[in-house]
């Protein structure tokens, strides 16, 4: 009696190289879809939004930040962008940069604040800002709440050193100081004078005026306006009333 034939199994290679094809597939249809979505309107920039500028305009921030409608929005770098604008804008102190998709950005800019002002040799206001950065505010709505520096050279460099200490002493303690001119000598070359609200006329120097600040108004809350040297020795020397020169010279 002979043996029976076995059973002969059908190769399984055409179920394997139907899940190779649907794989190839998926995967050219997700390269398709990836393709798409990157060159549709959807993965580009559709509006960008600024604030807290006043200074610098929306066109010198986007200039800055190298940033606009349509382009690419993702792989965007907040951080970058916002380091470019501190870096190219030099009125601008701090930069944040969001996104939210689909396409919106929004940067919010802080500027430094004002510490001074100066007339131009052509009449025009400019503000000095903490930075020393100086912006013309002719055209803008301005309050000049801040002390005019007046007959400086633009290069003096005891001037940027007067516009930083200003930036950093609080503005309640220069609401009363007018006006600041260059008043140096041999043995200060930063000595300035300073013209107040409160009609004193006062000189000071640049490195001394931040300690000298106290005295200066203690002297303003209890004295007769006139003169006040804040150097090494402080001297007040009230102004002679007219009333009194008038008396001298008819008893002459």
């Amino acid at each position: 009696m002979s043996d029976p034939m076995p059973i002969l199994r059908e190769p399984k290679t055409r179920r394997r190289s139907n899940r190779k094809l649907i794989a190839v597939l998926f995967l050219l249809f997700l390269i398709l879809l990836t393709v798409l979505f990157f060159n549709s309107s959807i993965s580009k920039i559709s509006s960008i939004t600024i604030s807290g500028n006043y200074f610098v305009s929306n066109e010198e921030i986007l200039e800055a930040a190298g940033l606009g409608v349509g382009e690419a929005f993702f792989g965007l770098d907040t951080v970058q962008v916002a380091e470019r604008i501190k870096a190219g804008l030099e009125p601008v102190q701090d930069a944040v940069m969001a996104k939210s998709f689909p396409g919106k950005v929004s940067i919010h800019v802080q500027e430094y604040p004002t510490v001074a002002f100066e007339i131009s040799p052509r009449g025009e206001m400019t503000a000095i800002l903490a930075g020393g950065a100086q912006v013309e505010v002719q055209g803008r709505d301005h309050v000049v709440d801040k002390p005019v520096l007046s007959m400086w050279d633009a290069d003096d460099p005891h001037k940027a050193e007067l516009s930083r200490l200003l930036g950093e002493i609080p503005p309640e303690q220069l609401s009363d100081l007018s006006e600041i001119i260059p008043y140096p000598s041999k043995s200060y070359p930063d000595r300035i004078k300073i013209y107040t609200r409160t009609q004193f006329e006062v000189v000071t120097a640049i490195s001394l005026l931040r300690e000298k600040l106290s005295t200066l108004h203690a002297v303003v809350e209890t004295q007769e306006p006139g003169k006040l040297t804040l150097l090494l020795a402080d001297t007040y020397t009230p102004y002679v009333p007219e009333t009194s020169e008038s008396e001298d010279s008819n008893e002459n």
